[in-house]
């Protein structure tokens, strides 16, 4: 029945173009490339919610337009034309078309939509593009060999991360994916790229309800029902960054989360390495082949000498796995999240760990 629907909807979005030279690609089109979790459940549009989901398609033509809304007007997006970052854009919550590029040369061009906010922000709806009559879409390459997927915090989604006021702002304008490690990193070694994050989560309490047990494996990351089908993406390297908010709230006994998971009595110390482990052992059940990176970085919790560093190792000694691996990235002390140079210095050092311990 939805292959009807979508056909249907396919004509009338012809027919209502026709007379307009205008060539719209409805999302489903096979030669759009998608990535990172996306919901295709609905008939008329994808849906995105995760950090670092890109939406991208090559042509020819002398311009393009997507179309979009947003659930908050919260999201911000690169454009991304000809693989190099050209321009911010902010969807609204009304349905409408935004141009991408235009006034092309002629010859072969993409353009990409990376999300670089985070889902808190709210799901954005993409029903599909508009080319020129001109124009014509190009098939998308093969798939990328290589496939990474990353589990972290604010320092993964790349929080704050273009406030160079250094007042650590949680203004959405701020956040960009794009420039964090995680996709520093992917871009690096050429991988399909999966970002499953969110600012403040950690593994035993986080500072909002949610903890990453708890939402790892979801679609919608809002939904407790919508479980992600782990058969369609498996990465070759996982890369876990997690605990950094732990460090915090486990010594913050007034703290709302605090008592909701622990109840007036801090956790003990095999308690949080279990959980850390029991994490990591889910992460293996899901993807039994995979390379799994336990590291930390670059904020407090990794500093020299932290005890932190120390759970990470014990835990993952106890699972007796030869895949699963330690790196720690670089301390870098500020009193604010990661900057683009810190970014940079912890993508270098982890880039470096994988080229000496992994072969993919």
């Amino acid at each position: 029945m939805r292959k009807i629907h979508q056909l249907l909807f396919i004509i009338m979005v012809f027919m209502a173009c026709k007379d307009n030279n205008e060539l719209v690609i409805p999302f489903s089109n096979s030669e759009i490339e998608f990535s990172g979790r996306i919901d295709f459940s609905q008939e008329e549009a994808a849906e995105i919610y995760w950090s670092g989901s890109s939406i991208k398609i090559y042509f020819e033509g002398e311009s393009i337009q997507a179309l979009l809304k947003d659930a908050s007007g919260d999201n911000y997006y690169n454009i991304i034309l000809d693989n190099d970052s050209t321009f911010i854009l902010r969807p609204n919550t009304t349905k409408q078309y935004y141009e991408l590029a235009s006034n092309l040369p002629e010859g072969k061009h993409s353009i990409e939509i990376f999300r670089r906010t985070e889902w808190n922000r709210g799901k954005t709806s993409f029903y599909g593009f508009k080319l020129t009559n001109s124009s014509r879409i190009l098939s998308k390459p093969a798939s990328k060999k290589r496939k990474i997927e990353f589990y972290g915090n604010s320092i993964t989604a790349g929080y704050a991360i273009e406030d160079f006021s250094g007042n650590d702002s949680p203004d959405s304008t701020y956040t960009n994916n794009y420039l964090s490690y995680s996709s520093l990193t992917a871009r690096h070694f050429n991988a399909q790229y999966h970002c499953i994050c969110k600012s403040g989560i950690g593994i035993t309490v986080s500072w909002d309800p949610l903890i990453m047990p708890e939402i790892y494996d979801r679609l919608i990351p809002t939904d407790s029902t919508s479980k992600w089908d782990f058969s369609s993406y498996t990465p070759n390297v996982v890369i876990i960054n997690l605990l950094q908010n732990d460090s915090w709230l486990v010594n913050l006994p007034e703290n709302e989360e605090f008592k909701k998971r622990f109840g007036d009595q801090a956790p003990s110390e095999e308690y949080i390495i279990n959980a850390y482990q029991q994490f990591v052992a889910n992460i293996r059940t899901k993807y039994p082949e995979a390379n799994i990176v336990c590291s930390l970085g670059s904020m407090d919790a990794a500093k020299k000498g932290s005890k932190w560093i120390d759970y990470i190792k014990l835990a993952t000694a106890n699972l007796d796995d030869n895949r699963v691996y330690t790196h720690f990235m670089p301390y870098i002390e500020s009193s604010v999240h990661p900057s683009i140079q810190d970014q940079e210095i912890m993508a270098k050092s982890l880039i470096q760990f994988i080229d000496k311990n992994i072969e993919w």
